[in-house]
C-alpha cells in the first residue's frame, strides 16, 4: 500500500518553502511513463502557475492540506469557472484541452492531481498566450479576485 501521511505532507510542504519555484511534488506512480500520473503537489502561494492546458488528458484536483482557488477559462482568458478547493469545493475535473490555472491560499498547501501519462512537460503551444510574460505576484494577484466574465488586463 502507498500512502501520504500527515507527516509526509508537511515535509513535503517543507520542502516546496525551501525550492526557488515554491514547489515540490511526491509522485504515487513509478515511472514518468505511467499511463496514469497520481501525485502530491505542495505549492507556497507565490509560486508560478501560469494559465495552461493538457490537450490529451483530464486532471482532477483535490486538496490534501489548505486551500486553492481553481480557474477554468475559456479561448479567450475569460473566467468561465471558479472553484475553492479546501473550502467549498472537495474535487474539480477539468476536460482535456481546459484552460486552467491554480493558486495555493495557504502556507504548507498541497494538491493532489490525477491526469492521463505519460507525463510531458507543457509546451509552449499549452501555455496560453493572455498568461505568458507576466508575473507571479502579478498573475496570482489577479487570480485571488478574478470572477466569472473576467478577463486579465
Amino acid at each position: 500500500m502507498k500512502k501520504l501521511t500527515s507527516a509526509d505532507l508537511a515535509a513535503l510542504a517543507g520542502q516546496a518553502q525551501q525550492s526557488p519555484r515554491l514547489r515540490a511534488n511526491a509522485n504515487l506512480h513509478a515511472e514518468l511513463s505511467d499511463p496514469i500520473q497520481r501525485l502530491a503537489i505542495a505549492m507556497e502561494p507565490d509560486t508560478l502557475i501560469l494559465p495552461h492546458r493538457h490537450p490529451h488528458t483530464w486532471e482532477v484536483l483535490t486538496a490534501l492540506r489548505g486551500r486553492f482557488t481553481v480557474l477554468v477559462f475559456d479561448e479567450a482568458g475569460r473566467v468561465a469557472e471558479r472553484a475553492e478547493l479546501g473550502a467549498d469545493t472537495g474535487v474539480v475535473e477539468i476536460p482535456a484541452g481546459g484552460w486552467h490555472a491554480v493558486l495555493s491560499r495557504d502556507t504548507g498547501a498541497v494538491i493532489f492531481e490525477v491526469k492521463h501519462g505519460p507525463y510531458a512537460p507543457i509546451g509552449e503551444a499549452d501555455v496560453a498566450a493572455w498568461g505568458k510574460g507576466r508575473t507571479a505576484a502579478e498573475l496570482n494577484a489577479w487570480y485571488a479576485v478574478a470572477q466569472l466574465g473576467d478577463t486579465l488586463a
